[in-house]
């Protein structure tokens, strides 16, 4: 399967559950979500009738019509205050506003369309706990959501401020990557044939983030390929299937299960779940330390000390910035690349001059 590129007008979009959805907006058509996964036929027939859908004469309402005293609201108007406009890094906070107010909640509305009034503390620490595998980033959005409510309260909206009484992750140690001795120590724990060593070699082999380990379908391998849509702006990532990787598959009993990480009832996991199910199965092979997450910095460090190239990392990994990826292969066995280093040094520099036959002219 090759990468796909998401056609014109068509964007993804986290819902509430962190899951990717896919909105199709342009003017002149009614706004519409689209159905199956990016390069599908399913895929194309929904993006086939969003576009069938033109307002007649070209006008049409748009498709973020902004209700008053909403989130959206809110937003517009803190935009207009002189003190948003002086700000040197609007840009960067405005794309996780937006990318917040954009979000789709379990009922199909964006959080944008979200009354003011309406937002409670547990609302919000719903909202933040879904992000507790990425907890600078909850903490982040915590801290604008917290400026974003009390302008509501400068402009007689609210009375108190629910961001400030919301949830709070405590800082964390940096999650730890696997060493090459811990791999080897869960694979002896958990044979082939078991649903925790197909985990790890899944998400060793892809780079997968937990919810996407848990979405993995018998589709999405093709031609000797695995395919994963990357959480984060919905990167594709097209990867050989390694052979540890079919052992593990392979070592499975043949059953019409379309996920490939189950439960015992041949359900699919939700994402918490996964996660939970991999704490246990760490701890059942002596690896506390460990984490479903840290077998991506794992993958990322493994891809650094084979000599292979930031870019070549970031196509397995989805990342679309250099110094990201940079940060997950740091991990990477120095002694192991200054090795490989100074042996291509020597190789072309110090290469002995041949030696002479005496025969040579004077």
């Amino acid at each position: 399967m090759m990468s796909f590129k998401l056609p014109d007008n068509v964007r993804p979009i986290k819902d509430r559950h962190g899951r990717t959805r896919y909105r199709f907006r342009k003017k002149g058509y009614k706004s519409a979500y689209i159905h199956g996964k990016p390069g599908t036929r399913e895929f194309y027939a929904s993006l086939a009738e969003a576009v069938e859908q033109k307002v007649e004469g070209g006008a049409v309402a748009s498709p973020l019509k902004i209700e008053p005293k909403s989130l959206d609201d809110l937003y517009r108007r803190m935009k207009r205050t002189p003190e948003w406009k002086q700000k040197t890094t609007k840009a960067a906070q405005a794309r996780v506003y937006e990318r917040f107010l954009n979000r789709v909640a379990s009922n199909g509305k964006r959080y944008g369309e979200k009354p003011v009034e309406s937002v409670t503390v547990a609302w919000l620490n719903r909202i933040l706990g879904d992000m507790a595998e990425t907890p600078g980033a909850a903490n982040d959005l915590r801290k604008k959501l917290t400026v974003l409510l009390e302008y509501a309260i400068d402009i007689d909206w609210l009375d108190r401020n629910p961001a400030r009484r919301s949830m709070k992750y405590k800082k964390t140690k940096p999650i730890y990557t696997w060493t090459e001795d811990d791999i080897a120590q869960f694979r002896a724990t958990h044979a082939l044939g078991t649903m925790a060593r197909l985990t790890l070699e899944l998400a060793l082999n892809t780079a997968a983030r937990r919810c996407n380990v848990a979405e993995l379908t018998r589709d999405d391998i093709e031609g000797g390929r695995i395919v994963t849509h990357h959480a984060k702006g919905n990167n594709e990532a097209s990867v050989p299937l390694l052979p540890m990787t079919r052992d593990a598959l392979e070592a499975l009993p043949a059953a019409p299960i379309k996920h490939l990480v189950v439960t015992q009832f041949g359900k699919p996991f939700t994402v918490n779940g996964l996660g939970n199910r991999m704490r246990k199965w760490c701890d059942e092979a002596g690896l506390p330390q460990c984490s479903l997450h840290g077998l991506r910095k794992a993958i990322s460090r493994r891809i650094a000390e084979s000599g292979a190239t930031d870019a070549q990392g970031q196509a397995v990994t989805g990342h679309t910035k250099p110094e990201t990826f940079q940060k997950y292969r740091a991990t990477a066995n120095r002694i192991t690349l200054a090795d490989d280093a100074l042996s291509n040094v020597a190789l072309r520099f110090d290469v002995q001059p041949a030696k002479s036959d005496g025969n040579a002219d004077t």
